[in-house]
């Protein structure tokens, strides 16, 4: 039985995300000898360089930290071993640990991934799962290996999700999880209890990086798509299309009964603006054009006419 206090543990993460995780192993007394995170980076219209959330959390736990631009190099490497950890524990770090990182802690670095495993391997688990209309995830604590998220899983526990919880709705609850799951595993290391699993490559999934592109709509997809790319997306990259060659922001929807040509708008009311799909329709329960605030659609439609029958369309050079 291994105390956890006598555990020298570092971590590393960077999001808000991780944030839950390292506040577990903190209230959980594990020897915490450093935390691993991005550097600081230019935030906000006026671009001052602002910490990551890790650091903060950090700082006021007076752990050392370090930032380093890139782990995989010698002297990022040496800072490490120099700290001597039995475990790492890793959050959404943001940089692929090399084999050098990984052969460091004798009971090796542990990934809180947030998908149930092999499924959704990945940069965006959550906003896949969401996209993919899936009714629920989870986290999987994993054993990291040099591949990507290939690793013996640990433990699992998974949730629902709900038919219009979006990525950000879904992303909090998921934080809690991931505190909650690495608790256990860390209380089956101690006691000497996990049992580390194979995954079955043969049911793997992808889920990559978002980039800003991915929020255009397609209003020939069905309805039912669309309204789960609208809530996988938010609240980033946010769901777009264009409205008289403006760019226009689309959210809380829901699913409608209705038909016209894709993009079409079937009607706009207090109610929601309702928009054709490919299938059924779309109503938009929030909109927002450029340098405007979201705004519900009783508001938009006060400032901003939308006529039955106009077509939104793609925008393509959309940014």
């Amino acid at each position: 039985m291994i105390e956890p206090s006598k555990l020298r543990t570092v971590f590393m993460g960077t999001p808000d995300f991780a944030c839950d995780t390292l506040q577990g192993l903190i209230d959980a007394g594990v020897n915490l000898v450093g935390v691993f995170t991005q550097p600081d980076r230019p935030k906000g219209r006026g671009k001052k360089l602002a910490p990551p959330p890790v650091k903060v959390l950090a700082a006021e736990h007076s752990v050392p930290v370090f930032q380093p631009q890139r782990l995989r190099k010698p002297e990022a490497v040496e800072e490490l071993r120099q700290l001597q950890p039995d475990l790492v524990v890793v959050v959404a770090y943001g940089q692929i640990l090399p084999k050098d990182v990984l052969d460091i802690p004798p009971h090796g670095c542990i990934n809180v991934h947030a998908s149930l495993l092999p499924k959704y391997r990945g940069a965006a688990p959550i906003n896949q799962a969401i996209i993919d209309g899936e009714s629920g995830t989870g986290i999987t604590t994993m054993l990291m290996d040099e591949g990507l998220d290939t690793g013996d899983m640990l433990v699992k526990r998974s949730l629902d999700i709900g038919p219009n919880e979006t990525a950000g709705e879904l992303h909090d609850r998921l934080a809690k999880l991931g505190r909650e799951t690495m608790e256990e595993t860390l209380r089956l290391l101690c006691a000497g209890e996990l049992k580390p699993e194979k995954q079955d490559d043969a049911l793997t999934s992808y889920a990559p990086m978002l980039k800003k592109e991915d929020g255009q709509i397609d209003w020939t997809q069905p309805a039912a798509v669309i309204h789960n790319r609208v809530r996988g997306l938010s609240p980033w990259p946010g769901a777009f299309t264009c409205l008289r060659g403006e760019l226009l922001k689309i959210a809380k929807t829901r699913v409608a009964e209705g038909t016209g040509q894709p993009g079409e708008v079937l009607s706009a009311n207090a109610e929601g603006v309702v928009i054709a799909c490919g299938q059924q329709a779309l109503t938009l329960g929030a909109l927002q054009l450029p340098g405007k605030k979201m705004l519900p659609a009783a508001d938009f439609l006060r400032g901003n006419e939308l006529r039955a029958g106009e077509t939104l369309e793609n925008m393509p050079d959309a940014n």
